[in-house]
């Protein structure tokens, strides 16, 4: 094979490899960006952290171990009018706390608390509430109390209680 011949096969063999290579990757790409969509509209619905509550004869039930750690735990009760969320807390003083995801000032805007060390900080307006003064300070920009119990190992919210913080989620 002269060597002319031989410099065009081994051009054609390079531009082979390179070409099968860019598809490779080219698959890979669209591979990967395909399944991170998928997860993307997969786990879009709990983005926001809120688990979703069942009702049963007229009440949720949550269990205390489980909600006991000093964290905030936000869970969402489907109504007729729409979702209305909540977050429960056991605050530094040892009390199991809820307050509706929303406040009397900022509800408008849908952005709910997060927790801070040991505090409860609005998102919209970044106000800070000490997590042993939910359910205890009411109006202004503090988390809506929310009516709760505990009964044995479980906090206990009726389900008519949830229904009075429709107002703050369009309902």
């Amino acid at each position: 094979m002269s060597r002319q011949r031989q410099a065009k096969k081994e051009m054609f063999d390079q531009e082979k490899k390179n070409g099968f290579g860019g598809i490779i990757a080219a698959v890979l790409v669209v591979a990967v960006l395909a399944i991170g969509g998928g997860c993307f509209f997969l786990f879009q619905g709990a983005s926001d952290g809120h688990v979703m509550v069942n009702s049963n004869n007229g009440e949720v039930r949550l269990d205390i171990n489980e909600i006991s750690d000093g964290n905030a735990h936000y869970f969402k009760y489907a109504s007729d009018t729409g979702d209305i969320s909540f977050f429960v807390i056991k605050s530094v003083d040892g009390v199991m706390r809820a307050a509706f995801d929303a406040c009397d000032v900022c509800y408008r805007e849908k952005k709910g608390y997060r927790q801070e060390a040991t505090s409860m900080v609005c998102n919209n307006c970044g106000m800070q509430f000490r997590s042993d003064l939910i359910n205890v300070v009411k109006g202004g920009c503090n988390p809506a109390p929310l009516n709760r119990r505990i009964e044995g190992k479980q906090l206990v919210i009726n389900d008519s209680d949830i229904l009075q913080g429709a107002k703050y989620f369009g309902g």
